[in-house]
């Protein structure tokens, strides 16, 4: 796929502050997380990417131009910014109608209705923002967003104040903007959220690219951290015996009826643990990695 969005040696500094340093990616269709705690400088990049500030050093390219000199990009793109960047008087149907409004969108208002069906909020259109609760906000702060089908949507903390049916609903909508060919950048530190989010991940620390990657490639990157896997199987006390002995295991820990087997070399241990249990008549009834997650990736990176 050709990158909608390139940075080549990015890099912001506020004074003697550096919040981005040295960054060079590249996005393409399909949701991307971006990733890191507070403070990681992951809004700076989000700024940087849109155009909304000026690097210090290093260059953006968003759809192949810079969003600094055309300015005529910003059509096919949007941004969903963490701050309460609302109108607190107007009305959410007010607030995507204006959105509409500056991109002279054709058939206004069949694509703002669209919009705000989208997020759910038709039976609240009319309410103004300032009595809306701040996941209603954020959902109107997505409509606005999303009513002239960006190509490329950014997104900072999106999910911010959602209850977990919201969350649900807005995961599912930027996954699905994301199939249909989308550049979707979507910044958070709630990692559950990203996972279920994002094919791609990219992870800063200290303003830094730290690791990017789908979280399976990440893990098996990670190849001085073993791997813990948990078995389950008939006579676990036995099994975990008999698997000291096996090429390829550092540890057995038997944690009540699940074995948890710590390797640093996943192939072998695949190879030893069915033929040890087939050779002693167990039987295996599960096996599945125990650090497989995007939060052990992130607890190892920031460890790093």
């Amino acid at each position: 796929m050709t990158a909608t969005v390139e940075t080549v040696g990015l890099s912001k500094w506020f004074g003697q502050k550096v919040a981005v340093s040295e960054v060079s990616l590249s996005f393409y269709p399909g949701v991307t997380g971006l990733l890191g705690p507070n403070g990681a400088g992951k809004t700076t990049l989000i700024r940087l990417l849109t155009g909304l500030q000026r690097p210090s050093q290093g260059a953006v390219k968003i759809l192949g131009v810079d969003p600094r000199q055309d300015h005529a990009v910003y059509k096919r793109v949007a941004m969903v910014p963490e701050d309460e960047a609302v109108y607190p008087r107007l009305t959410a149907r007010e607030f995507v109608r204006l959105s509409a409004d500056l991109a002279r969108l054709p058939d206004r208002e069949r694509q703002v209705a669209e919009a705000i069906a989208i997020v759910e909020l038709t039976d609240d259109q009319d309410r103004t923002l300032q009595g809306y609760s701040k996941g209603m906000r954020q959902r109107a702060k997505v409509a606005a967003a999303i009513v002239g089908k960006p190509e490329v949507l950014v997104l900072d903390e999106p999910l911010n104040g959602t209850d977990p049916v919201q969350r649900a609903h807005l995961i599912e909508l930027f996954r699905r903007l994301g199939d249909q060919g989308h550049t979707v950048i979507v910044s958070s530190h709630v990692l559950f959220e990203m996972e279920r989010m994002a094919g791609r991940v990219i992870a800063m620390v200290d303003g830094r690219l730290a690791a990017e990657g789908t979280v399976a490639t990440l893990r098996a990157a990670m190849t001085d951290k073993p791997r813990l896997v948990r078995v389950k199987a008939d006579e676990p006390r036995k099994l975990a015996s008999l698997l000291l002995a096996a090429d390829g295991i550092d540890g057995v820990r038997l944690d009540g009826a699940v074995i948890e087997v710590s390797t640093s070399d996943p192939s072998r241990l695949a190879q030893a643990l069915p033929v040890t249990a087939h050779d002693a008549g167990i039987r295996i009834r599960e096996v599945r990695p125990a650090d497989e997650s995007l939060e052990s990736v992130f607890r190892y990176l920031v460890g790093q």
